[in-house]
């Protein structure tokens, strides 16, 4: 039986559901694990000690819910959508969906799950002399800080967990940003400048995308440029600084304001 309430999924991602027999499975039940560890964005951060867990979810609205706040006005709601697919979507977006229903219709158990898979993790890095990282919003863009403060304050304090993300939102408060490490998420959109003017503004460590490997500036909207491709680990990087990234797969033709030159 389908535990989860899929009226706000489009009728072609409810039909796939409801009329495969593994998708049925798996939207009767709850996810066996919420967080990532072995994938492109976060492995290089081993060759420095730091082993990253991070979850993915389902973007912007495709949920039925909007995980991204700023994804309208930044004009990567449309990008994000494509890239996960309407209609047909495969099991990786089917994961990811589920956990985003997870997380909106049974928080309870989901930040349980959450819980338990970042001190497992901690766990494992302590004993095996790594850095702790988290990133929570592999593909969200969710104010984490308001609903598990406490919990990150002490895993930061009992394990040294790094929690880091990027960010779309230029004014969120983070009460000690030695904890949770935001670098703001860059888009040429003009409707979107006056957020980045504030994250520039609040000194906010900002991720640019440039579209080919040899066009990295030296400075950036007056700022110092720094290649961000070594590793996913932001929260090693100053804040204040441009950390440069390059464009990867069907990004590299991204029009949209987002990827730069």
């Amino acid at each position: 039986m389908i535990i989860y309430d899929l009226s706000k999924l489009s009728q072609e991602v409810r039909d796939q559901i409801l009329t495969s027999d593994k998708y049925t499975k798996w939207f009767s039940e709850f996810p066996s694990k919420l967080f990532n560890f072995n994938n492109a964005k976060t492995i290089k951060g081993e060759k420095l000690d730091i082993r990253t867990a991070i979850l993915y979810g389902s973007p912007a609205k495709k949920s039925g819910v909007n995980m991204c706040a700023m994804s309208h006005i930044a004009q990567c709601e449309e990008p994000c959508l494509d890239e996960a697919g309407r209609g047909a979507m495969t099991s990786t977006q089917m994961s990811r969906l589920r956990k985003t229903l997870f997380f909106n219709q049974y928080r309870k158990e989901f930040l349980e799950m959450f819980k338990k898979e970042v001190i497992t993790h901690a766990k494992y890095c302590q004993k095996n002399s790594m850095v702790c990282a988290v990133r929570p919003n592999g593909t969200w863009d969710f104010r984490w800080e308001l609903i598990i403060w406490d919990f990150m304050v002490e895993m930061y304090n009992d394990y040294g967990v790094r929690w880091y993300d990027y960010t779309k939102i230029a004014n969120r408060i983070i009460p000690d940003t030695k904890v949770y490490d935001l670098t703001f998420s860059y888009s040429g959109v003009q409707l979107y400048q006056k957020f980045v003017d504030t994250a520039k503004a609040l000194g906010m460590r900002i991720a640019v995308v440039g579209r080919y490997i040899e066009d990295m500036p030296k400075e950036f909207m007056g700022m110092e440029v720094i290649g961000g491709d070594d590793s996913d680990a932001r929260f090693l990087e100053p804040q204040g600084v441009v950390s440069w990234l390059y464009a990867k797969g069907k990004a590299v033709h991204d029009d949209s304001g987002f990827v730069v030159g």
